[in-house]
């Protein structure tokens, strides 16, 4: 079939490029770089260059491809520096393209006749922090975010809203838990960070997280697009885990030296309620839903494993702290 993928030269578009064309699938690639439309081509695809947020040049380059389905995966998380202390500020651009982007392409989408529409979430620390420590798509986003989460929470509420509800078309939100892979696609800020161990454990660290290497990501895309019914689904591992178990095996995986330990309060001062909240409160996601609906399997069940082979060219000595 013919696909249109919007933020085709992100992490996931990197992984999931390939897999399409693999598939026999026909790509239009759109990217915001044109530094990136030589390697789109030489992955096979079709590239077109436009911004996300220019209406014009998005509807334009959706009904010229005249694809099938339409994915979003556009973010501008590649320009995060990790201030987690000024969340919605880091997320700005990237609720914009979750928002606006989405408004964009749903239009193209409808115009062109396109049957189904795959956008990006993500599962974890969006919902709720009461109750069990997994939750499922059926459990509420967090009615009541740290305040500097808010802007970021009300774009997923709005992609999610949006999105199953769409008429004239079928529209899935892919909620991918956090992203791994091999270093050269993970931020370096994060790396950087784990590695002068400036990422500390805070508090308790109970928050839990869930994870997703990135091929999985890409595989579970490529399953969505002629299975599942409208709605939302978790991407994520078999295993949440909370930061006080998986922090330690990621620094391990990059040949670091342990995380520190820090108080709940200090925690706080450094990264704010939002931080303090990712390693404490947050919850993890469940993925029965997407494997029962979307016959998917993740081929990294666990990222105790996965961080180990991903980042095994990265274990040498340990950067001073």
């Amino acid at each position: 079939m013919r696909v249109f993928l919007a933020g085709a030269g992100g992490a996931i578009g990197r992984y999931l490029v390939p897999r399409l064309i693999a598939d026999g699938h026909e790509v239009v690639a759109m990217t915001r770089s044109p530094k990136k439309v030589d390697a789109l081509r030489d992955a096979g695809a079709f590239p077109v260059v436009a911004d996300g947020l220019d209406r014009d040049a998005v509807v334009s380059a959706v009904t010229g491809a005249e694809p099938e389905v339409v994915i979003h995966q556009m973010t501008a998380l590649g320009d995060m520096v990790g201030n987690v202390r000024k969340f919605d500020a880091e997320f700005a651009l990237t609720n914009q393209l979750r928002t606006k982007g989405l408004d964009h392409l749903l239009e193209g989408a409808r115009a062109a006749g396109a049957r189904r529409i795959l956008v990006q979430g993500y599962a974890g620390w969006p919902s709720i922090r009461e109750g069990g420590p997994v939750k499922s798509e059926d459990d509420p986003l967090d009615p009541h975010p740290p305040a500097a989460m808010s802007q970021t929470l009300d774009a997923f509420r709005y992609m999610e809203r949006i999105v199953p509800g769409a008429q004239d078309i079928e529209g899935l939100v892919l909620r991918y838990g956090g992203f791994y892979g091999p270093a050269r696609d993970m931020p370096k800020a994060m790396l950087e960070q784990v590695r002068k161990r400036r990422f500390p454990i805070v508090g308790d660290g109970a928050g839990v997280w869930s994870f997703v290497h990135l091929d999985d990501a890409a595989a579970a895309t490529v399953a969505a697009l002629d299975r599942g019914a409208p709605g939302i689904y978790n991407i994520v591992d078999d295993e949440p885990a909370p930061v006080a178990e998986w922090l330690p095996a990621f620094a391990e995986a990059l040949g670091a030296k342990p995380p520190r330990h820090v108080p709940a309060w200090l925690g706080r001062l450094a990264a704010g309620e939002s931080g303090l909240s990712m390693m404490t409160k947050v919850r993890g996601a469940s993925n029965a839903k997407a494997k029962r609906e979307l016959g998917w399997e993740p081929a990294h069940p666990s990222w105790r494993q996965g961080f180990r082979e991903a980042y095994a060219a990265e274990r040498a000595a340990p950067v001073a702290a």
